[in-house]
């Protein structure tokens, strides 16, 4: 199997970002989503639509992911099941999730879902910016770069 890229579409800032970078690398993306999203006609970018059931767009990603696989996902529970299966994970502000770091970021995210559960104000993630997008691209470019040569 080839590198390709598996992108959790909902709310995907940089999915241009990542249609640039797919086809000036030649690899196939597959954007997945729970409805239709405009995407490009092109050969390399596939949409997959899947039920709007709890975690489908989740689980088919999951199931999809391999060590040539890319994932982007701000989903941290996500990203963590697909380390499992040794994928390369970028967050949209290009922050890498492995497996050094996944086990923080799970305990986080619980403590953060505690904390609003007791209805405490957490102000929520920072708005997303042009420093992210830049981050983004330039993880995207290094590490979609380092399949394509791991994976000829």
């Amino acid at each position: 199997m080839s590198v390709h890229v598996l992108v959790d579409a909902d709310a995907c800032p940089v999915k241009e970002e990542i249609y640039k970078t797919a086809y000036r690398l030649k690899t196939p993306v597959t954007l997945v989503a729970n409805s239709y999203l405009r995407t490009p006609e092109h050969p390399l970018i596939q949409m997959q639509i899947v039920s709007d059931g709890f975690d489908a767009a989740d689980d088919w990603i999951a199931d999809q992911a391999t060590a040539q696989s890319l994932v982007v996902t701000a989903d941290i529970l996500l990203a963590g099941r697909c380390i499992e299966v040794d994928a390369t994970v970028l967050a949209p502000t290009g922050k890498p999730f492995n497996s050094s770091n996944i086990g923080g970021a799970i305990a986080t995210r619980a403590i953060m879902a505690d904390l609003r559960a007791g209805l405490e104000q957490t102000g929520g993630p920072a708005p997303f910016s042009n420093k992210d997008r830049s981050q983004f691209l330039n993880a995207l470019d290094r590490e979609l770069g380092r399949l394509i040569r791991a994976n000829p």
